[in-house]
């Protein structure tokens, strides 16, 4: 769960947010960010992330708690005077302006003289390879330009902390991909703290050093993209991040680290009991695609096997996926990469997979 100590560089102490007085879109939030930090906040629309993110910012007021940056308070300091930098998806960019007049602004805005504000726009640019720019207009450049003058906007003044909320949405696969990792390689060498807001779980976990994963303005698991998706806490943050097979049951027992549960189709297998306690309690079980094995030399000993019927085989290049039906589980998925000695199942034929007890988790059963 959240972090709730205070002697982070940006902290949010018991921050609550209602639009209405009434229902509560940001619940009791706790959280800890490090200088230098790159953190996301990942969950669906209505999550609460982005509300997170513009209480930051100063564009909403946080209805109880308080919000520091660097030890102090910032609530009651209106936004241009935190000393943040943004990027939003739509870029933002004033279109009667040039990019130089773009990236001037804010430091106009701060009280820099003209020599100060050119050296500081050739340098943002520069970091963004945007130099040749400068006396362009936001519609001469395309959306991967736009997005890059955006990013120097946000850096020009040198702000310690950047908010970006869904920057990269409105590109393409290709571009997108190849932004994550330009500003990430930017943010870390200039030791910028980092607060991105995004629903795409794969940008979350190969950006951040962190992930807040947010459901119903809470924050249901924050870790680093490893912890996140090899240890979900619960069965939302299992299904939100990365692709899951699921199984419903009941525990029959708990010894150690080991849950006996019986499965609704009479199965009884062997998983981690992460949020069950006790025998009796509903759990679902979850297991990656990727853990799933039918190639019995790579079966460990100590594998759990069951049967299963081959529903549909999916060649994707470096990896097979085949859809199999598990314990009535008719879109039970088993990704096996391309390899001279992988099989590729036939729908219809029946196999046996298996998979090693430890990857697979008795989670609660979602509300």
């Amino acid at each position: 769960m959240s972090d709730s100590g205070t002697d982070g560089f940006v902290v949010f102490d018991r921050v609550q947010k209602s639009y209405d007085g009434e229902t509560l879109v940001v619940k009791d939030l706790n959280l800890s960010i490090a200088k230098g930090e790159f953190l996301t906040m990942l969950g669906p629309s209505g999550s609460g992330k982005t509300t997170c993110l513009m209480m930051l910012a100063g564009f909403e007021t946080a209805t109880h708690g308080e919000i520091l940056l660097d030890r102090k308070p910032i609530n009651n300091i209106p936004p241009h005077k935190r000393g943040i930098g943004m990027v939003f998806q739509n870029y933002a960019l004033f279109p009667h302006m040039t990019v130089g007049e773009n990236l001037s602004f804010p430091l106009e805005v701060r009280g820099m003289g003209k020599s100060v504000r050119e050296q500081k726009i050739k340098r943002a640019l520069d970091m963004v390879q945007m130099g040749a720019f400068a006396n362009r207009r936001p519609a001469q450049l395309s959306g991967g330009q736009q997005q890059r003058i955006a990013l120097a906007r946000a850096l020009v003044f040198e702000p310690e902390v950047v908010l970006m909320d869904e920057p990269l949405g409105a590109l393409d696969k290709q571009l997108r991909e190849h932004m994550q990792f330009e500003i990430t390689h930017l943010a870390h060498s200039l030791g910028i703290t980092t607060v991105y807001v995004t629903h795409d779980q794969t940008e979350a976990l190969t950006m951040s050093d962190n992930v807040a994963v947010f459901d119903d303005g809470r924050i249901q698991q924050l870790a680093p993209p490893d912890v996140l998706y090899e240890e979900p806490q619960n069965s939302f943050v299992a299904q939100f991040i990365g692709e899951n097979n699921t199984l419903d049951g009941v525990v029959k027992e708990i010894k150690g680290d080991t849950a006996l549960v019986e499965l609704d189709t009479g199965e009884v297998i062997d998983a981690r009991p992460v949020n069950v306690t006790r025998a009796g309690e509903r759990t679902r079980v979850s297991i990656r695609p990727e853990r799933v094995e039918s190639n019995k030399d790579r079966l460990h000993e100590d594998a759990h096997t069951v049967k299963a019927e081959v529903m549909e085989f999916i060649y994707m290049g470096d990896v097979f996926r085949t859809r199999l039906k598990v314990a009535g589980n008719e879109n039970f998925i088993m990704k096996s990469r391309n390899a001279p000695d992988q099989v590729r199942h036939k729908p219809g034929s029946v196999i046996e997979i298996g998979w090693m007890p430890k990857d697979c988790r008795a989670l609660d059963m979602p509300a």
